[in-house]
């Protein structure tokens, strides 16, 4: 009797094993979930010139033989390599024309600055342009209505004498001018 009074002990802790175990199977779970966040700002870089200088020498600036400005001016392309901006954005570009550095007077016949267009392309459709002669370049400024990356090409061109192309260019070893390409991104 004691060996039957054993299995039946046996038998129902194996029974009240087996409800607990129902009992915890059967308990609903809680999960909490955490958000991950962060941000970009927008942000613009105008990239690299690489291996270039970043200047625009167009040396001599005068038909030696007329003395006026030369009618075959031309300088490379300048490249910003993988300027990149994370928003849309706006490019714009100005520039000032060659003055004469050591002269501030030019007397009749005679100039001492020298006008052109310089353009960026590449960022929109349409190429940021300006020129030095003008009283006003609404073309100065092209917008981007997305994110975007790739390259920039400066060029400048359409030389003309301040004053008319009938002019003399007054002697100077120093001409300088400068073009400025920014890069900003849209609120």
């Amino acid at each position: 009797m004691e060996n039957m009074m054993s299995i039946a002990k046996l038998v129902i802790g194996l029974i009240a094993g087996a409800a607990a175990t129902s009992a915890a199977a059967q308990s609903t779970d809680t999960s909490e979930v955490f958000e991950v966040t962060g941000n970009v700002p927008g942000l613009c870089s105008i990239g690299s010139l690489g291996t270039d200088d970043g200047i625009f020498a167009l040396g001599t600036l005068i038909d030696l033989s007329t003395g006026r400005l030369r009618n075959d001016l031309s300088a490379p392309l300048k490249v910003l390599a993988d300027a990149f901006c994370t928003s849309r954005s706006s490019i714009t570009i100005e520039a000032t024309p060659l003055e004469s550095q050591n002269s501030s007077d030019a007397p009749e016949g005679f100039a001492r600055a020298v006008h052109y267009t310089a353009t960026a392309s590449g960022w929109t459709d349409a190429a940021a342009s300006f020129d030095t002669a003008a009283t006003t370049n609404p073309a100065a400024t092209q917008a981007r209505a997305t994110a975007f990356q790739g390259d920039i090409s400066v060029a400048i061109d359409d030389f003309r004498t301040q004053g008319g192309d009938n002019l003399l260019l007054i002697a100077d070893p120093s001409y300088l001018g400068a073009v400025t390409v920014t890069l900003t991104a849209a609120d």
